[in-house]
């Protein structure tokens, strides 16, 4: 039977796809384990479990976390830690993470990493003390050591979590004084705060909150980040002052973020562009006890917006 011209063109199309198809490998190769896996008792029935993200190479998708060989958390690949509930006071614990990629290729366990939950502290109410200081200094592009001093209390504490924009991030021991976080970004203004946990999983206030900037990666010349915000409310208005970043010429637009969003743009007219120390009032209208947690960025010279300063919470005023 003679076929039509566009019936064999169609065949030879189909043809030439079965034939590529056929000619692209399966991906079977699994990604490497998950490095610098840690486990730390926060209470009597929770563990905190922490590792390194894999690097972008690796195509990591998920994360499996196990407690001896029993499964007990999935994760996406943008979270490198979580907390395990529900288990027994006084008893040792195993964990180990694997990672998976997009084509299911499981990679071998992390080393595992032992833990004990200490004894149960069922009447204990009695939050730790916040710790009274707070210190901390960036490390490289990427890392920063937070230190603080110890805190009391009455059935002893278990655990320091360290917050960053009011999210815990990392848990450090009862016996530590200080912990180098890791992960961060070049370029960036972090604010670290510090609670004690107890047994009970009773928390303490904050202690004092720390600013870091990390330095710029190799090449990426200055910081950009606005230094030195503070944020001060008064009836009917908000004082920010800030420390104008070094761009090579004066800054003239800066964006402002409250609760996480952007709010506005600050601008200021030739002849009136502020170098050094910088001052801007807002007038609001929201009521007595309003909540604001408030950032700012400023334009660079090529158009783009630089880093973030660090991040201010006050509680507005009538």
């Amino acid at each position: 039977m003679r076929r039509s011209a566009p019936t064999l063109a169609l065949l030879l199309i189909l043809t030439g796809l079965v034939g590529l198809t056929g000619c692209t490998a399966p991906d079977t190769e699994p990604p490497s384990a998950p490095t610098g896996l840690t486990a730390q008792a926060g209470s009597a029935t929770s563990v905190h479990v922490m590792w390194n993200a894999a690097a972008e190479r690796d195509g990591v998708t998920h994360y499996q976390v196990f407690e001896g060989e029993r499964p007990v958390r999935e994760l996406p690949a943008e979270k490198t830690m979580v907390d395990v509930t529900g288990l027994a006071p006084q008893t040792g614990y195993s964990f180990t993470v694997r990672a998976r990629d997009a084509a299911g290729n499981l990679s071998e366990a992390a080393p595992a990493a032992l833990v004990t939950t200490p004894a149960a502290k069922s009447e204990d109410r009695t939050a730790p003390t916040a710790p009274a200081t707070t210190t901390a200094a960036a490390t490289g592009p990427r890392s920063a050591r937070v230190s603080w001093t110890p805190s009391t209390d009455d059935t002893g504490v278990t655990a320091y979590d360290v917050h960053q924009g009011g999210v815990r991030i990392h848990t450090a021991g009862p016996g530590d004084s200080g912990t180098t976080l890791t992960g961060l970004r070049p370029d960036t203004v972090y604010t670290f705060t510090v609670r004690a946990r107890d047994g009970a999983d009773n928390s303490s206030p904050d202690g004092p909150s720390v600013d870091v900037s990390t330095p710029p990666a190799s090449g990426d010349g200055p910081g950009t980040a606005p230094a030195d915000l503070t944020a001060a409310a008064s009836p009917g208005a908000v004082t920010l002052t800030w420390t104008a970043p070094d761009t090579g010429r004066p800054t003239a637009e800066y964006e402002l973020y409250v609760n996480g969003r952007p709010t506005t743009v600050i601008q200021f007219g030739a002849g009136a562009v502020p170098a050094g120390r910088v001052e801007h009032r807002l007038t609001v209208a929201e009521p007595t006890g309003t909540q604001w947690a408030v950032k700012l960025r400023a334009r660079l010279p090529d158009g783009n917006w630089g880093a973030f300063s660090a991040e201010r919470r006050i509680t507005l005023v009538a």
